[in-house]
C-alpha cells in the first residue's frame, strides 16, 4: 500500500527523518514505535502531505504521491489522525461526522438558492451514514452531544469515526491511545481491528503503549534517530538487542512497555 524510499526531512541542520525506508502492506495493522525524537510523527507528516520531504520518495499502491497536499491524498483514501484531537467543539458529534465528505452541494451559494432538495437529500444520507458510524463505534448515545464536551478518549473515537465517513484505504493514527483510559482504549482497539478485518482498512499507528501495539500490530517497525532500526513481530522486537539499547537502554525487557 505504502512504500517509503530513502526519505529525508531536515529542519536546518537537524535531520528529523534521515534516510528512512519502509513498506506498509495492504490489509495490515502496522505499528511504528521508537523513543521521543525518533522522527515518527515527522515521517507521518511527510507521508500525509503535511510537510514536504527534503528528498526521497513515497508511493501509494504504485503511484508516486511524494509532496502531494493533504486534500489530494484525502481524495485518494489516505487519512491521518493527530495526537491531539481536532474537533469542531461547538457542533454535535453527529454534525462533526457530517462535515467530513467533500464536494457537498450545500458548499456552493448557487445550490443554496436553487438546489435545496438536493442539499436536503444529501444531508439525510449523511446523517444516516453518521448514525451508522456512531453505532459501529458504540457511541451512538453521544450523537447529539457537543464535541467539545467529550472526554479525550471519546474524541479519539470521533477522529476514527471521521475516517469512516469517506472511502479510506489507509489511516495513519498518531498516538491514538495517548491520555485514554484502558476501557476506552480497548473500545478503540476493537474498532480498529473490526475496520481492518471487516472493511479492509490498512492502518499504521504510532503508539508508546507496547501492550496495545502487541495486541493489534503485525509487523512492528522501530525508528531511532530518523531511521528504521528494526522490523518484526512484537516478540522479535522485544528480543532485539539493538532495539533494547536504542529504544529504552536496558529497560525494554524489564518494563515490558514503552514510555
Amino acid at each position: 500500500m505504502i512504500k517509503v524510499e530513502n526519505l529525508h526531512r531536515h529542519f536546518g541542520g537537524f535531520h528529523a527523518v534521515d534516510g528512512a525506508s519502509l513498506e506498509i502492506r495492504e490489509g495490515s495493522i502496522t505499528g511504528l514505535v521508537g523513543p521521543n525524537g525518533a522522527g515518527k510523527t515527522t515521517l507521518f507528516n511527510v507521508i500525509a502531505g503535511v510537510l514536504p520531504p527534503t528528498s526521497g520518495q513515497v508511493t501509494m499502491a504504485g503511484e508516486e504521491i511524494t509532496g502531494m497536499s493533504p486534500h489530494e491524498l484525502f481524495h485518494k483514501g489516505l487519512l491521518r489522525t493527530f495526537q491531539i484531537a481536532h474537533e469542531f467543539s461547538s457542533m454535535t458529534v453527529r454534525e462533526n461526522l457530517m462535515m467530513v465528505p467533500g464536494g457537498q452541494s450545500g458548499e456552493t451559494l448557487w445550490n443554496t438558492w436553487f438546489g435545496r432538495k438536493r442539499i436536503a437529500d444529501e444531508e439525510r444520507a449523511l446523517q444516516a451514514k453518521a448514525d451508522e458510524v456512531l453505532e459501529f463505534l458504540t457511541v451512538d448515545h453521544l450523537r447529539d452531544e457537543k464535541a467539545g464536551n467529550l472526554s479525550g478518549g471519546q474524541k479519539k473515537l470521533l477522529e476514527l469515526g471521521r475516517t469512516m465517513m469517506v472511502d479510506a484505504r489507509i489511516v495513519f493514527l498518531d498516538e491514538v491511545g495517548a491520555g485514554v483510559n484502558r476501557t476506552l482504549l480497548n473500545t478503540i482497539g476493537d474498532a480498529i481491528v473490526r475496520l481492518n478485518q471487516e472493511r479492509g482498512y490498512t492502518f499504521c499507528m504510532i503508539e508508546h503503549d507496547m501492550e496495545f501495539i502487541g495486541r493489534l500490530c503485525d509487523p512492528v517497525i522501530v525508528m531511532a534517530e530518523g531511521r528504521v532500526l528494526a522490523e518484526g513481530t512484537i516478540d522479535e522486537i522485544k528480543a532485539n538487542e539493538q532495539v533494547i539499547e536504542a529504544y529504552l537502554g536496558t529497560g525494554l525487557k524489564n518494563k515490558g512497555a514503552a514510555e
